[in-house]
């Protein structure tokens, strides 16, 4: 069966890195790896504006931290400023660790202490904005900031949305509340230089 999704989602920019571990086991023969949106809809399970968030922050955060450089998969500490608990975060957190591999406690442990992707990942960490990516070659780091205030909900969303959960939607009804979701999540693709805003400290 062939999988039907919207077309943007394999039309956005995608994610490139270099990943030693990768390499190391034979996986990818010279180590790189590429993300697509379309990837990370498949393991979070759904398209929203908190996942284009984490995948659009991810993107531009680490072309800002590695600028010409092709990022390091394992290479990368990622921080957010509230727990791991917290709906969104742990929405994020699930997408920032699929690209960059970096993990709290799951994940993979290293080979004679190389290729550790645990305790990447930390929570609860002060600091103004959404997600803080560092390098732990060299300690650069940058902080990112999303604000989605721009890309306001259609008024009819809300009302489908109640309708299709409370099981009083018509089919019409439920293809126009998915419309109109996925809409919205296309135009945040559309103003990515007016929603995130990159910060180097």
């Amino acid at each position: 069966m062939i999988m039907n999704y919207p077309t943007f989602f394999k039309t956005r920019p995608t994610i490139k890195l270099k990943d030693p571990l990768q390499k190391f086991l034979g996986t990818f023969h010279d180590g790189i790896v590429e993300f697509s949106y379309l990837d990370v809809v498949k393991n979070a399970g759904h398209s929203c504006p908190d996942v284009t968030g984490a995948y659009l922050m991810t993107l531009k955060g680490l072309k800002a931290l590695y600028k010409d450089e092709m990022p390091i998969r394992g290479n990368i500490r990622v921080s957010f400023n509230k727990e791991y608990t917290d709906e969104i975060t742990s929405v994020m957190a699930d997408v920032v660790s699929h690209i960059t591999g970096a993990t709290l406690t799951l994940g993979f442990r290293g080979v004679e202490g190389k290729f550790n992707r645990t305790n990447l990942i930390n929570f609860n960490i002060p600091f103004e904005g959404d997600i803080k990516f560092e390098r732990i070659d060299n300690g650069d780091a940058i902080i990112t900031k999303y604000d989605l205030s721009s890309i306001p909900v259609d008024p009819k969303q809300d009302m489908l949305m109640s309708k299709v959960l409370n099981g009083e939607a018509t089919q019409g009804e439920e293809i126009d509340f998915e419309v109109l979701w996925q809409r919205r999540v296309e135009k945040i693709f559309n103003h990515i230089s007016e929603l995130i805003e990159i910060k180097t400290i």
